[in-house]
């Protein structure tokens, strides 16, 4: 993996950051340490601990954004793909730093107003690509937003829920979750 330079390595540092720690362990000096650079490196690319926090937030939106769209496109007329797609983008521990990132960052949101609008912006587009699967699907405008809904809040949830489980048995049930989600979908509506 090629290292980001700049203001990028900055915004990684923050975010791998805010996963371990929250938004209070994003610190000029911790970051500094990390990276084993000097805060005059930090100043020479942001003005201060805000404009990193806002480039952290429009990295982590823009990111997410452009996954899900990814994923919408490649599954586009084959829904079950979508869905088995997402559940894994989410659940797989390889992805355990990002679901970190994705936890702290909504939990920043819980406080900090700009991070709740770029959190709503994300979920905003996370739900019209999962709702435009369910219409393809011949579900109403209603129905697929409620599905998109459930889509949602099994792939979070099942992250903060299924930690005791071994892997064998998260792929099973996650596996039968999407079987749910898409039965249901195929249903007379």
């Amino acid at each position: 993996m090629q290292r980001a330079s700049g203001s990028d390595m900055w915004i990684e540092a923050g975010l791998k950051e805010l996963g371990r720690g929250g938004i209070e362990g994003v610190r000029v000096e911790v970051l500094a340490e990390r990276l084993g650079i000097t805060k005059g490196g930090f100043y020479r690319r942001f003005k201060d601990r805000r404009a990193l926090l806002e480039a952290m937030l429009e990295t982590w939106a823009r990111g997410r954004i452009a996954s899900v769209q990814g994923h919408g496109a490649r599954a586009s007329g084959t829904p079950r793909a979508f869905v088995e797609s997402m559940i894994k983008i989410y659940s797989g521990p390889v992805n355990a730093e990002g679901m970190a990132i994705e936890l702290a960052v909504r939990q920043w949101a819980r406080s900090d107003a700009s991070a709740g609008a770029v959190v709503a912006s994300v979920d905003a587009a996370r739900l019209k690509v999962a709702e435009k699967i369910y219409r393809e699907m011949g579900l109403t405008p209603k129905k697929a937003r409620a599905r998109a809904v459930l889509l949602y809040s099994f792939v979070f949830g099942q992250s903060l829920i299924l930690l005791e489980q071994t892997s064998r048995e998260r792929e099973s049930l996650t596996a039968a979750c999407a079987d749910v989600l898409i039965e249901y979908s195929s249903q007379p509506h």
